[in-house]
C-alpha cells in the first residue's frame, strides 16, 4: 500500500483531488475560461433587444409607464422589466404593468452568491405587484466574482422562480440543476437602444417587433457588473443572454468537477504502460495537450467540466517523472563518465548471457595517489582494457574499483582460459598522466537467469570480492548458496534468540587422564539445533559471528554455562577441569580480561581448573594485545592451551610468541598415526617437545584402541575422541564419568 501512494501517478492524482476539494485549483480554472473565452467569438441572439435606461439620471414612474407603452406599441415578443417598481398601488407604473398582463415579466435581481447561501428577493417588488409573472437574475461567482453557472429555476412549487435565461431561450419547462452561459457570446454584438430614443421617438416603428425586449439600467458603475469570462465586467443581464444561447443550443451538460481529472489520470495510467520509449512520450504528449485544449473543445459541444485539476495532475505527473528522469540521470552516470551499476541494472541480460564484475585490487589506494582530475582517466583505462577483452557492448563502472559487462555465456571448458587472458591484459601496468599501476584483477561471474539483473549484479560482485580475498582469479555463484543466504544474513539475530530458547547449548566431550587412569575433565563445545535445518556445524555460524564481531557475546555464554557444568562435576569428582575454546579474534580484545574477571567474581570459581583453547578461528590481529591478554589470564590462574597444534597459525610461532600451559596435537595427525610411521613420528616429536617445555599434551580425535594405546605408550598425557566418549549433554557427562571405571577395566 505505501508503495502503491509513492507512484508519480497516486502522488499527481491524490494531489490535485485534494486540491479540487478545497478549491485551490480556483485560480488556475479561472485563467484558463479567461483565456479560453478570448477567442472564438460569437454573435449575440439578435432576437434579444436591451433598451437601457440612463443609470446616472433618475427617471419618472409617468415617462416609465410611457416607455411601457411605447414599447408595447412597437409590438415585441415580450417585455422583460428589469427595475424595481417603488410606486405605491394605483400609481401610474404599477397601472401599466398590470393592463399590459401576460405581456410583461419582472425580473427580480437576488444578487451573485457562491453556492452555499443566496440572498433571493435583493431588489423585491411590492407586494402589490406579486400577481404580475416573474423571473430571476442572479449567478453562482467564483473568487473575484466571475459569473460561473445559475439554476435553471429557484425555489419549488407555487414558489418556483425560473431564470431570465430559461424564459428568453423559450423554454418555460427544465429539468433541474445548473446551466452554463455561453462565454463566447460577445457583449458588443448586443442589440441596445436607448430609453430616451424611444421617448423621444427617433426609433423607427418595426425595429422591436417580434423581438424579446429587456428594459434594464445601463449598468455602469463597477459594483453593478459581473466578470464575464473573456470580456471583462460587463451587465448581469448580459450574461442572461448568453445563458439563453447555451439553453437554446442544448449545449450545457455539466460533467463535474471530477470528470476531467478521471481521463487524464486514465490517459496517464495508459500511456505510462506504452511498451517503446518515443511512443510512449508521443503518448504523454497527447495526454498534457488534451488536459490544456480537451475542456474547451468539449466546450464547444456543450460538455462543461472543471480543467484545472487535469491540468494540475499533468504537471505534477510531469514534474515528477523529469525530477526522477533527471536524478537517475546523475546517479546512473558514475564520476568516471561510464554508465554505473544503476544504469546496469536497468538493462535486460538476454537468455545465455553471463554478468561479469571484474574487482581491481588496491584500486582505492592507487586513486588517493593521483589527483582527483585523474580519477575519471583511470577509470576510463581500465574499462577500455575489459573492453578489449570481453564481448560486452558496454562496460559499467560502481565508482570504486568494480567494474562489470554482460557477455555471452562461455563453456565452463574454456572459463579458465578466458579470464586468464583477460588478467593478462593488466600485466602491463597502467599509466595514468606520471603515476604507474600495476593492475591485479579478479572476476565474479552470475549465470543464474532466473534472477533479475540488480541480483544477479550483486551475486556477481560478491563472487569477484571472494576471489579477490581467497586469491583466485575467478567464482562463480551458485543457486543453492543464492537460496541460503537470507537464513545467513538473519543468523546473528538467530544466535540471539537460539542461547535463550535452548536451540544453542554446551556439549561436553570427556577427556582421559592417561597418568589417573580416570575421566579428569571434559572440553566444551557449542552445538546449535535448529529446528528448521538441524544441527548446524559450528564452523558455520562460529565464522559468522566473528566476521559480525559478537563472537564475544557467545564466547562468555558459553564460558558461564561451562562453569556451572564444572562446578557441578567437582560435586561429586574432585579437580574436575574444563576447557573451553577462545577464538582468536578475542584475544586481543580490550575487554577481555574485564569480562573474564567480572564472571569470575559473580561465579567465584577456583581458576586453575579452567582451560581457554586458542583457536585458529582467525589469525591474530595484535599479537603484542594478544599475548598481554594471555598474560593476565594466566595470572589470574586459568591454564591456556594452544588447540590444533600443528596446523595452519597453531605452528611453531604460536609456541614461541604465546604463553600456553598445554598442546593439543590436531585430529589429522592422531588419525593417521596408528598406519603412517611419517604422522606417528611427528606425533611422538611433538610430545616430546611439549614435555621439554613443561607442557602437558592432549591428543584429539582418538578413534580406536590402538590409537589409544600408542599414545599412551608415548607418554600422551590426555586424550579425547569418539572411542573414548562422543560429546553429550552435561547429564551424559555426568552419567560416563560415574561409569568410567568400566571403559578403564576395558583398555
Amino acid at each position: 500500500m505505501r508503495k502503491a501512494l509513492k507512484h508519480p501517478l497516486v502522488m499527481a492524482a491524490m494531489l490535485a483531488c485534494l486540491c479540487a476539494v478545497l478549491r485551490i485549483t480556483a485560480p488556475l480554472d479561472h485563467i484558463y475560461w479567461n483565456s479560453r473565452f478570448h477567442f472564438g467569438r460569437v454573435a449575440a441572439p439578435q432576437a434579444i433587444v436591451l433598451v437601457t435606461l440612463d443609470s446616472g439620471q433618475a427617471v419618472s414612474d409617468t415617462k416609465l409607464a410611457n416607455l411601457l407603452e411605447i414599447l408595447n406599441r412597437q409590438a415585441p415578443s415580450h417585455i422583460y422589466y428589469d427595475q424595481p417598481i417603488l410606486a405605491p398601488d394605483g400609481s401610474v407604473l404599477p397601472e401599466k404593468v398590470r393592463a399590459l398582463g401576460t405581456n410583461i415579466t419582472l425580473v427580480e435581481r437576488i444578487g451573485n452568491w457562491d453556492g452555499r447561501s443566496a440572498n433571493f428577493g435583493t431588489l423585491p417588488q411590492p407586494r402589490h405587484m406579486r400577481s404580475t409573472r416573474r423571473v430571476y437574475s442572479g449567478w453562482l461567482i467564483d473568487f473575484l466574482n466571475y459569473a460561473q453557472a445559475a439554476p435553471y429555476v429557484l425555489g419549488q412549487g407555487e414558489q418556483a422562480v425560473p431564470s431570465l435565461a430559461l424564459a428568453l431561450a423559450g423554454k418555460p419547462k427544465a429539468a433541474s440543476g445548473l446551466f452554463i452561459p455561453d462565454f463566447r457570446v460577445d457583449p458588443n454584438t448586443v442589440l441596445t437602444v436607448p430609453a430616451r430614443q424611444l421617448l423621444d421617438g427617433k426609433i423607427a416603428p418595426g425595429l422591436l417587433t417580434g423581438r424579446a425586449v429587456i428594459v434594464t439600467s445601463a449598468e455602469r458603475t463597477d459594483d453593478a457588473q459581473i466578470g464575464y469570462f473573456g470580456h471583462g465586467r460587463v451587465n448581469p443581464i448580459i450574461l442572461d443572454i448568453a445563458g439563453s444561447a447555451s439553453i437554446a443550443a442544448g449545449k450545457a451538460i455539466n460533467l463535474g468537477r471530477f470528470a476531467l481529472l478521471v481521463s487524464v489520470i486514465a490517459g496517464l495510467a495508459l500511456a505510462s504502460r506504452v511498451r517503446y520509449q518515443s511512443t510512449r512520450g508521443l503518448a504523454y504528449g497527447g495526454v498534457a495537450l488534451f488536459s490544456v485544449i480537451g475542456p474547451g473543445l468539449l466546450q464547444t459541444l456543450g460538455f462543461i467540466g472543471v480543467p484545472a485539476p487535469g491540468i494540475l495532475a499533468v504537471a505534477v505527473y510531469g514534474s515528477i517523472r523529469l525530477w526522477t528522469r533527471l536524478r537517475q540521470r546523475v546517479q546512473r552516470i558514475s564520476l568516471s563518465g561510464l554508465p554505473n551499476f544503476f544504469a546496469m541494472a536497468d538493462q535486460l541480460v538476454p537468455a545465455g548471457h553471463h554478468v561479469i564484475v571484474a574487482s581491481i585490487a588496491r584500486y582505492e589506494e592507487f586513486l588517493a595517489t593521483l589527483p582527483p582530475e585523474l580519477h575519471s582517466e583511470c577509470a576510463r583505462q581500465i574499462a577500455l582494457r575489459f573492453a578489449v577483452g570481453s564481448a560486452g557492448e558496454a562496460i559499467y563502472h560502481s565508482g570504486s574499483g568494480h567494474f562489470a559487462w554482460i557477455e555471452p555465456g562461455i563453456p565452463a571448458a574454456l572459463q579458465a582460459d578466458h579470464f586468464a587472458g583477460m588478467r593478462a591484459l593488466f600485466t602491463a601496468p597502467l599509466l595514468v598522466g606520471a603515476h604507474v599501476f600495476d593492475g591485479n584483477v579478479h572476476f565474479g561471474i552470475d549465470h543464474n537467469s532466473d534472477f533479475d539483473t540488480q541480483t544477479r549484479i550483486n551475486t556477481a560482485l560478491a563472487c569477484a570480492n571472494e576471489a579477490m580475498s581467497a586469491g583466485r582469479t575467478v567464482a562463480q555463484f551458485e543457486a543453492g548458496r543464492l537460496a541460503n543466504t537470507p537464513w545467513e544474513l538473519s543468523l546473528l539475530a538467530r544466535i540471539d534468540e537460539g542461547m535463550k530458547n535452548g536451540d544453542i547449548w554446551v556439549a561436553y566431550q570427556p577427556q582421559w587422564d592417561y597418568r589417573q587412569a580416570r575421566i579428569s575433565g571434559a572440553e566444551a563445545l557449542v552445538r546449535w539445533s535448529d529446528p528448521e535445518r538441524g544441527l548446524i556445524r559450528p564452523d558455520l555460524f562460529i565464522v559468522q559471528a566473528e566476521r559480525a564481531g559478537r563472537i564475544d557475546a557467545l564466547t562468555y555464554w558459553v564460558i558461564d554455562q561451562a562453569i556451572s557444568a564444572a562446578l557441578a562435576m567437582n560435586r561429586e569428582v574432585p579437580d574436575f577441569a574444563m576447557s573451553i575454546n577462545l577464538s582468536a579474534l578475542l584475544l586481543d580484545h580490550p575487554g577481555l580480561i574485564s569480562a573474564v574477571a567480572e564472571i569470575v567474581h559473580r561465579r567465584d570459581i577456583d581458576c586453575r581448573l579452567f582451560t581457554f583453547e586458542v583457536t585458529e578461528t582467525a589469525t591474530l590481529r595484535c599479537r603484542p594485545a594478544a599475548v598481554v591478554n594471555l598474560q593476565r589470564l594466566r595470572a589470574m590462574g586459568f591454564r591456556l592451551s594452544i588447540d590444533d597444534f600443528g596446523t595452519g597459525e597453531a605452528s611453531l610461532l604460536y609456541l614461541a610468541e604465546l604463553p600456553s600451559d598445554e598442546l593439543k596435537i590436531d585430529r589429522y595427525f592422531i588419525a593417521r598415526m596408528a598406519t603412517c610411521e611419517r604422522e606417528r613420528a611427528i606425533v611422538r616429536a611433538t610430545i616430546d617437545l611439549a614435555h621439554a617445555l613443561k607442557q602437558t599434551v592432549t591428543a584429539e580425535g582418538i578413534e580406536d584402541q590402538a590409537t589409544f594405546d600408542l599414545l599412551n605408550q608415548m607418554g600422551c598425557d590426555k586424550g579425547q575422541g569418539y572411542y573414548i566418549a562422543r560429546p553429550g549433554t552435561f547429564e551424559q557427562l555426568s552419567s560416563f564419568t560415574g561409569s568410567a571405571r568400566r571403559f578403564a577395566a576395558n583398555i
